[in-house]
């Protein structure tokens, strides 16, 4: 008997699923700082991964989640979606967005802003998740009761470099998918 050669799915991500806009969260009413998100998606010998879609879900300047998940939803930015989408087919992901604001943890504690990030790509049967804290918010990252159960020296990977430059603020987010420095990723 034959048998036939394994094939992972993909790669479509960035065919069908990723459409033009849909890297923009916001609109000229939209409550907070902008903010632009740009990164590269590597495979294990961080080479740039092309045809990958890298999808975000965040909270509103406020820290509210544009979600019936949040018992604050009324209370939140009626502006903002809080999700988009962006291939890989430049070599890079981009996101125009705001910075979010501080989400609650539980009763006691806060979590630092931060950005949930899903990666699809070829070879994958399920999606990665991580999330990305910024490098400016280094007291909030150090008090986050998430980032803090990372070990230490994993800790930088998850963290977005702000990039020098003119006008909105840029960070840089690349996420190797494995290997020495990939990245940091939770059960979906």
């Amino acid at each position: 008997m034959k048998q036939s050669a394994s094939q992972t799915i993909g790669p479509f991500f960035h065919i069908q699923l990723a459409k033009a806009g849909q890297n923009n969260l916001v609109k000229a009413e939209t409550l907070g700082e902008r903010i632009d998100i740009v990164g590269s998606v590597l495979d294990g010998n961080g080479a740039i991964v092309p045809d990958a879609m890298v999808e975000i879900w965040q909270a509103d300047s406020l820290g509210i989640y544009n979600s019936q998940n949040d018992p604050r939803q009324a209370a939140g930015d009626p502006n903002f979606r809080g999700f988009g989408c962006s291939d890989t087919q430049s070599g890079e992901f981009s996101f125009r967005t705001i910075k979010p604001g501080v989400v609650p943890f539980d009763e006691a504690l806060n979590q630092a802003p931060h950005i949930l990030v899903r990666v699809f790509m070829r070879g994958t049967l399920l999606h990665a998740v991580t999330r990305l804290y910024f490098s400016d918010e280094a007291e909030a990252n150090e008090n986050d009761p998430v980032l803090s159960q990372i070990d230490a020296d994993q800790r930088p990977m998850m963290i977005a470099q702000r990039e020098a430059g003119d006008g909105r603020p840029t960070y840089r987010f690349d996420i190797k998918m494995q290997g020495e420095g990939g990245m940091v990723f939770f059960e979906p």
